[in-house]
């Protein structure tokens, strides 16, 4: 029981994070998603490319194989080359979620227990959804950060807006 609710709250975060990536993402003009802010930060970009990476290679084979793949350059992630336009990148990021939302999808509760290796390392199931939920966690906020910061006095927030937090607390009368 427990862990069938595990699997499906962990579902449901991957597919909020996303969500919450592309609101960010889609209020940034497309020179401004290449901007770096500074020498040393990574432009949205660079982020989306780094994320897909790796989403792509995490949840490719999941069960079955390293979620380190050997094709996979990280440290090209963090360069921007041709063909890397808006377009490229965009397509990168939806097929690196599909594999994620397919292998998602398939795994059974049963499975949270299961070995699995991440650079050799050892986690279970559960520890590595954990760690890669809590890494895209991590990229999410830098790339909503980065979009709020860029669209200025455009941006729509993506939570509840400033001075609207307000709670009104409801007392009910005890019955007579």
């Amino acid at each position: 029981m427990i862990d069938s609710l595990v699997l499906e709250e962990a579902i449901r975060e991957f597919a909020r994070y996303r969500d919450m990536a592309e609101k960010a993402m889609a209020q940034v003009s497309g020179e401004a998603f290449f901007r770096q802010v500074d020498p040393e930060s990574n432009s949205i970009a660079v982020i989306v490319k780094h994320l897909a990476g790796n989403l792509r290679s995490r949840w490719s084979d999941f069960l079955t194989t390293d979620g380190e793949k050997e094709d996979r350059d990280r440290d090209g992630e963090f360069v921007m080359e041709q063909p890397d336009d808006r377009a490229a990148l965009e397509r990168k990021w939806n097929e690196a979620w599909e594999i994620t939302r397919a292998t998602l999808a398939g795994l059974k509760p049963s499975d949270l227990q299961r070995e699995v290796r991440i650079r050799g390392e050892p986690h279970t199931v559960l520890r590595a959804l954990n760690r890669n939920l809590t890494h895209l966690a991590y990229h999410v906020g830098q790339i909503t950060f980065l979009a709020k910061h860029l669209a200025g006095e455009r941006w729509q927030t993506l939570s509840i807006p400033r001075n609207k937090a307000r709670v009104t607390s409801r007392r009910t009368s005890p019955p007579r």
